[in-house]
């Protein structure tokens, strides 16, 4: 649980923004949804093959 101190006379808005801050390095939210179904492990092999092959793509393209 995420515990964030609010200061004597601090804007609510800027320990709203520390906490959405704090709460997005925790990867809570990326957890979750890579937790909503199961995937392959050889499925993921082969999106990071796709990627891989798609991100050297576009270094060559960019050598041209």
């Amino acid at each position: 649980m995420l515990i964030i101190p609010v200061k004597e006379g601090e804007n609510i808005d800027r320990a709203l923004k520390r906490f959405k801050r704090k709460f997005d390095k925790t990867g809570a939210m990326k957890n979750l949804r890579e937790r909503q179904a199961f995937i392959k492990p050889s499925v993921k092999h082969r999106d990071k093959i796709k990627k891989a092959a798609y991100v050297q793509n576009l270094k060559d393209l960019q050598n041209l």
